[in-house]
C-alpha cells in the first residue's frame, strides 16, 4: 500500500466503530468478492448498504444507484470498483460527509485518497476489509458462521 497508511489502532477503531457501511459495487452474485465481504459484514451485525445501479436488492437490503441516493448517514464507504473509478466515488463520499473510505485490494488512487484526507475522512487503500477484520479483530469476534445470509 502506498500513501499514508493508517496505524493499527486506527484500523481497529474503523473496524469496530463503523456500523453503517455502504459497499459500492456490491453484487448479488455470491461468487463475487464484494458479496463475500459484505455478507461477512452483515453476519457481524453491520448495516450493509448496497450501492450499485445494476442491482435492486442485495443481502435483503435495497440497493441504491449512488452514494448520494442513500437516505441514511454512512460511516464507511467500501469501494469494490476499478481504480480509475475510485476518484469519483471518493468525491461523492466526501460530499455525503462519510467518516471514512476503504478502497479494497487493488483499488489505488493516491490523488483521491489525498482529497479524502484533506476533507477529514479516514482512508484505507489497497486492503481487504475482511482480511483486516480477521487479522485485527478475529480473536474478539464470535464466529460469524458461513458468509452467506
Amino acid at each position: 500500500m502506498s500513501g499514508e497508511s493508517p496505524s493499527q489502532d486506527e484500523l481497529v477503531r474503523l473496524l469496530r466503530e463503523c456500523r453503517t457501511i455502504a459497499v459500492v459495487g456490491l453484487s448479488s452474485n455470491p461468487a463475487r468478492a464484494s458479496y463475500h465481504v459484505a455478507a461477512y459484514m452483515h453476519r457481524l451485525g453491520k448495516v450493509v448498504i448496497p450501492v450499485n445501479p445494476n442491482e435492486s436488492e442485495v443481502l435483503g437490503r435495497q440497493a441504491y444507484p449512488s452514494l448520494s441516493a442513500v437516505p441514511d448517514s454512512i460511516d464507511l464507504v467500501n469501494v469494490f470498483r476499478r481504480s480509475e473509478e475510485a476518484g469519483a466515488i471518493v468525491d461523492e463520499a466526501i460530499g455525503i460527509k462519510a467518516k471514512a473510505v476503504w478502497l479494497q485490494e487493488g483499488v489505488i488512487d493516491e490523488a483521491a485518497a489525498l482529497r479524502a484526507r484533506q476533507a477529514g475522512l479516514q482512508v484505507v487503500m489497497d486492503r481487504c476489509w475482511l482480511k483486516e477484520h480477521l487479522r485485527c479483530l478475529g480473536q474478539e469476534s464470535s464466529d460469524p458462521g458461513p458468509v452467506r445470509p
